[in-house]
């Protein structure tokens, strides 16, 4: 077994061995403008109250609308929306050019089509921690659109789940 002594190399090291699925964050800043990216991060932290988190950093172009934000939608990708990973991942200036999103109902925040889920919540706290800040949301509501393969970041690439093991 390689030993890694850098311990930054070893984190970055260990997590592209370590395949999680992707997500994409949107809000709206203090405008009403669109804001979004890519994450991969996102982890439930319990159903009751129903909680997720997620991760940013707060150099990121979103972190100013993040840290004002009351509600975000964690959109879960799929197979179909590799194009949605990589162009949330890409220039926050065209993120939102395309006709493919909608303002959902209650809180109008940017929704895409051909996800696997999609849950509306309200953002609970907003922990900083050096360069970075963990979110925690409250779930108030899901949206289950048809389902695909899950979309998964597996060293520094975007994969499929193979065979089911289990």
């Amino acid at each position: 077994m390689q030993e890694i002594l850098d311990t930054s190399e070893a984190l970055k090291a260990a997590f592209r061995r370590h395949a999680s699925g992707v997500c994409i964050i949107t809000l709206n800043d203090p405008e009403g403008n669109p804001v979004g990216f890519t994450a991969t991060s996102v982890t439930s932290l319990g159903s009751n109250p129903a909680l997720a988190t997620f991760n940013v950093a707060r150099g990121a172009s979103s972190w100013n609308a993040l840290k004002h934000a009351e509600y975000v939608a964690i959109s879960m990708l799929s197979e179909e929306s590799l194009y949605l990973a990589k162009k949330m991942s890409q220039d926050h200036t065209k993120r939102f050019l395309d006709d493919d999103w909608k303002p959902e109902a209650t809180h109008k925040l940017p929704v895409f089509d051909k996800v696997n889920a999609v849950l509306i919540c309200k953002v609970r706290q907003c922990l900083e921690v050096e360069m970075n800040a963990v979110i925690v949301v409250e779930i108030e509501k899901g949206l289950l659109p048809e389902e695909f393969a899950s979309l998964l970041y597996h060293n520094r690439g975007y994969v499929l789940p193979g065979q089911r093991l289990d």
